[in-house]
Parts: C-alpha cells; sequence; structure tokens
C-alpha cells in the first residue's frame, strides 16, 4: 500500500495536491505552470463538458471556433479590456526556427519577425467581436448566441494542479443583442445555468450574486458570479458570467439596423467555466481516504470485485456478475468489473475508495451460495448485504440518495461556517480562527473594499442577488451601508 494522504486538517494545501496526483486526475508537465490531465480527470472533464453543452444548446446556443492567437493591436482597442489582461499575455514575435550556426541545435531567426505580435488568447472577446463586426448587418441577425469550447493561456507565476494553470480549457460563450435588456437577460439566464449544473450536477451549493467594481471582469459593465465554499473554509469563484454593455461592439464598430432602420451598436454579453470547477469538485466533497465523487459526474459508477478461492470460484462469480452489469449498463449506470489478478481484494477497495467511485459491490463464495452481494457507498462508507434479486434498481436508487446526500453535507458546512459579523474587530477573529463566509455591511466604496483586502486578504465574493434591504454601517469606516455582502478568503 503506499502511504497514507495528508489529512485535510494538518495540511489541506498538501492534500489537495497530493490528491490531485495520486487520484490519477493531473500531473505538472514539463513546462512550468502547465498541467497534463490525465485520462481518470479528463473523463470527469468530459461529463462536466457533456451536461453543460447539452444545458448550452436547451438555451439556444450554438458553437463555433475562434483563432488561438490575437493580434495585439486588438487588445488595445478596448482600454480596461487590455489593462485588465496585459500582466498575463503571452506574445508571439517569430515564425520560424533555423539550425544555430554554432551547432547548438535550433535558435529563432531574426528574419522571421512578425509585423504585429500576436497574442495567445486569454480570453477571445476581442477577435470574436472583430468578426461579430461582419456577421452582423440588421436586426435580424440578432441575438446571436455562440459558445466556444477552447484552451487559454493567463502567464501566472505560482500555479496550483486546476485552480490557477498558465494554460486551462474552458468555455467561453458571447453574445449579442438589440437591447440592454435582452443582454442583461441573457447574462443572468446563463448566471442560472451555472448555479443549476454546480448544484445538481456537481453536488455543490453556490452562492449568485453581483462582482463589486473592483472585481469586475476587465471590460464589463456588470459581471454576476457564483461562489462556492471549500471545506477550508475559503472561497472559490466557480463561474461568472459578464454584462458587456456595449463596450466591445464601439471598440469594435459592430452595428446592426434596428426595426425602424436606425443604426445601433449591439450589446453584449460573455460566460465562462474553467477546469477550476474540477479543483471546485476536489475541494468540496473529498476525505482523507480520497476523492469523493458525485455519482452524475464520476466516470466509473460502480465497481465490481470478486472475492475468490480458486479459478472455478472466480467463473461462477463472474457468471453472476455479467448478469448484474447487464442490468446496471441497461439503466444507464457505467460498470466496472476488476478480474483482475495483480492485486488483493483490500488494495482494490483502497484504490477505488482513493478514485472517489461511488458504489463498491463485492461477491465472494458465501454470497454466491445466499444470492448475495455486499454494497459499499463511497460518501458515507457504509456497507451492507443486500439480494442479487432487483440488485439494479436497489443500486440506481442508492447513486441517487448519494447524488443528494453530497449535496446537502456540502449544504449544511456552509452554512454552520457562514457568520453574520457587526465589527472590524470580530471580523478579523472570525477569519483567523474559523474561516468561512462571513456577512458584513459594506459602504459600497471600492476605497473601503481595497483597505480590507490590504489589511486581511479578504474580498467581496459578492453581493448576493437575493441581498436583503438592511440599513446598517459598515465595519470597516462606519458610515452607512444597504446591506450585507459575502466577505472570504479566496482562491
Amino acid at each position: 500500500m503506499s502511504k497514507a494522504l495528508p489529512t485535510r486538517s494538518e495540511n489541506y494545501s498538501e492534500w489537495y495536491n497530493e490528491l490531485v496526483k495520486r487520484a490519477d486526475l493531473a500531473e505538472n508537465s514539463p513546462v512550468r505552470g502547465c498541467m497534463v490531465i490525465k485520462p481518470y480527470g479528463y473523463s470527469i472533464w468530459e461529463k462536466m463538458q457533456r451536461a453543460l453543452d447539452d444545458m448550452f444548446k436547451e438555451t439556444g446556443h450554438t458553437n463555433a471556433y475562434f483563432p488561438l492567437f490575437i493580434p495585439k493591436s486588438y487588445l488595445s482597442k478596448e482600454a480596461s479590456h487590455v489593462e485588465g489582461f496585459a500582466k498575463e499575455c503571452a506574445v508571439v514575435t517569430h515564425y520560424r526556427l533555423k539550425n544555430d550556426p554554432n551547432g547548438k541545435g535550433v535558435v529563432v531567426d531574426p528574419e522571421a519577425k512578425l509585423e504585429e505580435e500576436l497574442i495567445v488568447r486569454p480570453t477571445s472577446e476581442t477577435v470574436i467581436w472583430s468578426t461579430y463586426k461582419n456577421w452582423i448587418q440588421s436586426y435580424r441577425d440578432l441575438p446571436l448566441l455562440i459558445n466556444q469550447w477552447a484552451n487559454v493561456v493567463r502567464w501566472e507565476m505560482r500555479t496550483r494542479l486546476f485552480l490557477r494553470t498558465a494554460e486551462f480549457l474552458w468555455q467561453e460563450g458571447h453574445t449579442a443583442h438589440a437591447t440592454a435588456q435582452e443582454a442583461v437577460a441573457e447574462t443572468k439566464q446563463m448566471l442560472e445555468v451555472y448555479a443549476q449544473f454546480a448544484e445538481e450536477w456537481m453536488a455543490v451549493p453556490v452562492i449568485k450574486g453581483v462582482k463589486t467594481a473592483n472585481e469586475r471582469f476587465a471590460g464589463a459593465e456588470d459581471t454576476y458570479c457564483i461562489e462556492a465554499m471549500m471545506q477550508d473554509g475559503k472561497a472559490l469563484q466557480a463561474g461568472t458570467s459578464h454584462f458587456l454593455g456595449q463596450n466591445f461592439a464601439n471598440a469594435f464598430d459592430v452595428k446592426f439596423q434596428d426595426k425602424e432602420g436606425k443604426l445601433d451598436y449591439v450589446w453584449g454579453t460573455s460566460w465562462g467555466v474553467s477546469t477550476r470547477l474540477m479543483g471546485a469538485l476536489i475541494m468540496a466533497h473529498s476525505d482523507d481516504a480520497g476523492l469523493v465523487l458525485p455519482p452524475k459526474l464520476a466516470p466509473i459508477q460502480v465497481v465490481i470485485v470478486p472475492i475468490y478461492r480458486n479459478d472455478e470460484q472466480l467463473a461462477q462469480i463472474s457468471e453472476k456478475v455479467a448478469e448484474i452489469t447487464k442490468d446496471l449498463k441497461k439503466l444507464g449506470i457505467s460498470v466496472k468489473y476488476d478480474s483482475s489478478d495483480n492485486a488483493k481484494p483490500g488494495f482494490k477497495f483502497a484504490e477505488y475508495e482513493l478514485k472517489g467511485v461511488p458504489v463498491r459491490l463485492a461477491m465472494g463464495g458465501r454470497d454466491l451460495e445466499n444470492g448475495t452481494v455486499e454494497v459499499a457507498r463511497r460518501d458515507t462508507k457504509t456497507k451492507e448485504t443486500v439480494s442479487v434479486e432487483g440488485i439494479a434498481t436497489y443500486v440506481q436508487n442508492l447513486l441517487n440518495d448519494i447524488q443528494e446526500s453530497i449535496y446537502r453535507k456540502a449544504l449544511t458546512f456552509r452554512e454552520e461556517n457562514t457568520y453574520k459579523v457587526d465589527s472590524f474587530e470580530e471580523f478579523n477573529n472570525i477569519l483567523d480562527t474559523k474561516g468561512g463566509f462571513i456577512l458584513a455591511h459594506w459602504d459600497g466604496t471600492s476605497e473601503t473594499e481595497e483597505k480590507i483586502k490590504e489589511e486581511t486578504k479578504a474580498t467581496i465574493r459578492c453581493i448576493p442577488l437575493d441581498q436583503e434591504a438592511e440599513e446598517g454601517v459598515c465595519i470597516y469606516s462606519g458610515k452607512p451601508s444597504k446591506g450585507r455582502v459575502v466577505f472570504a478568503r479566496a482562491y
């Protein structure tokens, strides 16, 4: 057996890094700051993709693909956008290599300098809006509802698998509308899609809200977000949806003729989630023994392990298991039968526990005689012996129960770690001793927000959409406040 994982309580960050590697999700690559997503990790991402893609199509969006490279001049067109991304851009300056005349491998050919440098996309607003200029002429071309699945590059210095890497995978939706109202409705609709996905598929409860001006996406009028709480009490932004106003339409001169024949700039949105969701999934549910995956996203939902004395007994068990497997697959459940002889059952149990497989069935000689099977669930680690008759339906109900129960556990955890605070002293005290979400009054100024961040490393995660109007005074400045916002330290 490999040595145990570090525990969450002794070193949360080390526990996370080790778990990602040992559960075969991802590893560091030879390129600094980039990761290799391994097959097991990628199959979870594929399930996320499939579910989200269906939800996008359900809401009228179609997929397209835009270039990886963006001419540098495009980034200069929307001032706040370039300012927001300038420090994270990777730049292509040449298009050819040649053999080093001194025989030291290859060098950049100085003759092959690009006339205009190209930026490896940190996000695609600029290249997409320059394309939309050719696609949109009249109100009949609107709304334009497009999504792309792609990779992007943001040159990060301090990286962490899935949470922050120089290159990551994501989807980015980019839509154009005839009115501000329609664009805002789209922005909110996509936030709802993300929240539904997080809660129903990932089993992660989220708070829906609006970012403050300081935390807004570069080039947006408003940024809506979903915020999730991890088990160490830190917040993780799990998805954002931006109302861009007419900023990018202005920058790229994207106009349309309305029904009255008047020319006007279109209204835009953009929205995205990335492989960071993998980090959220791991940190929200897993335990000291390994991953805990919600059944809807688990690559293997059920693993079956035989416990046998000899080949003859294995053959009998395998025959019985073949029937069970067939019944489970009929119900759309993914099953793996592990009859390999290179590891003992105990080792296999630990391995599938580490990988977060939601349900494990074990069948031995006595089970064969009694017509039973041992059923273990990963989330609570409880075991019971169940009749083989009707086992497929039993497992189907169990998977639904596990999905529900993982969500409830995460919700209870968030409720227990959310605090209402009315003084800055109490604010600091809770941040340092407990962490979690702090609901506190803020005077609405960027200045106060900055000072709180400098002094405590806590940021305003969002102004909740369901914020109740409540007169109060700001915990930092003592000035009047109209309601509480969510503060937390974050990933």
